[in-house]
C-alpha cells in the first residue's frame, strides 16, 4: 500500500513536473490564461450582438470549460512524450503497478484543470463586469473541481488512444471541439438536436456548466447536487474506459512493436 500511493503522489508529481520541463511562462501563459479570456471575450460579444445569452451565460460555459484545456493535453502528453523520449517501454517494465502509476498523473491535472478554470472565471468575471453574490462561489469553487475531475477522466481516454496516434495534441483539438460544440459552453443544450443533447449527457461538461448557471442565477446548491452526481459518474466512467483502453494498446503495441515513436 505505502509502494502503491508514493507511486500515485510522487510519480503523479514527477511526471507533471516532466511536461512544464520545457515550457517558459511566455508560453504557458497565453495558453492556460489568455486564450481561454479571448474565446470568452468573442463568444460574449457575439452572442449579446445576437441577442443570445447574457454575460453570465458565456462567462459560466467559458470558465467551466476552460478546466478542459489542462485535462486533455496535459492527459494526452503523459503518453506522447514518454513514446516521444523511447522511455514509455522503461516505465512499462518497472514492476510498478497501473492503476497508481496512471492516475496518480491525473490528480496534478485535475488541479491544474481548476486553477485554469477558477482564472477564467475570476478574470472573466472583472472584464464583462458580471458581480456574482459572495454566496454563490463557494458552489462555483465545488463545480470546477468536479468538472476538472470529470474532464481530466476524458482525457486519461485520450491518454490512451496515445498509445496509437503519433499526435495527440491534434487527437486532443478534435476531443475539445467536440466539448465545444456538445458541452453547452457557448449554446444552450436544449437548442441543439435532439441526437446532440443525448450525446451531450455521456460527455464531460454539460451537467457541471449547467449546475454553473443554475448557481449564478440563485438557485440553492442542494438542487444541483444531481448535477454534479451525474458529472462525477461520467468522470469516473471515462476514467475506466482510459485504464481499460491503456492495458489493451498496452498489449497490443507490445505485440506489434508500436509502443514507442521511431
Amino acid at each position: 500500500m505505502t509502494a502503491a500511493l508514493r507511486i500515485f503522489f510522487l510519480g503523479g508529481l514527477t511526471s507533471y513536473r516532466a511536461l512544464f520541463s520545457w515550457i517558459t511562462p511566455w508560453v504557458l501563459i497565453p495558453t492556460f490564461i489568455v486564450a481561454p479570456l479571448f474565446e470568452l471575450l468573442f463568444f460574449a460579444f457575439v452572442g449579446k450582438d445576437a441577442g443570445v445569452g447574457d454575460s453570465t451565460f458565456y462567462l459560466m460555459g467559458a470558465s467551466v470549460l476552460a478546466a478542459a484545456i489542462p485535462a486533455l493535453f496535459a492527459m494526452g502528453n503523459t503518453i506522447a512524450d514518454e513514446r516521444r523520449t523511447q522511455t514509455l517501454g522503461l516505465l512499462l517494465v518497472s514492476p510498478a503497478r497501473r492503476l497508481p502509476l496512471f492516475l496518480g498523473r491525473a490528480l496534478p491535472v485535475i488541479l491544474n484543470g481548476f486553477l485554469v478554470s477558477l482564472v477564467s472565471l475570476v478574470l472573466g468575471a472583472l472584464v464583462l463586469r458580471v458581480s456574482l453574490p459572495p454566496s454563490t462561489w463557494l458552489p462555483l469553487v465545488a463545480v470546477i473541481v468536479v468538472t476538472s475531475f470529470s474532464c481530466t477522466g476524458l482525457g486519461l481516454t485520450g491518454a490512451a488512444i496515445g498509445l496509437r496516434v503519433r499526435e495527440t495534441a491534434t487527437l486532443s483539438n478534435v476531443i475539445l471541439g467536440v466539448l465545444i460544440v456538445f458541452g453547452g459552453a457557448y449554446a444552450a443544450v436544449s437548442a441543439l438536436p435532439s441526437w446532440m443533447q443525448e450525446v451531450s449527457k455521456v460527455l464531460p461538461l454539460s451537467h457541471g456548466i449547467a449546475a454553473a448557471r443554475e448557481i449564478a442565477s440563485g438557485v440553492p446548491f442542494a438542487d444541483v447536487l444531481w448535477l454534479l452526481r451525474d458529472e462525477i459518474v461520467i468522470g469516473l466512467s471515462w476514467a475506466a474506459i482510459g485504464m481499460v483502453l491503456l492495458l489493451f494498446f498496452e498489449r497490443e503495441s507490445r505485440r506489434h512493436a508500436t509502443l514507442e515513436l521511431a
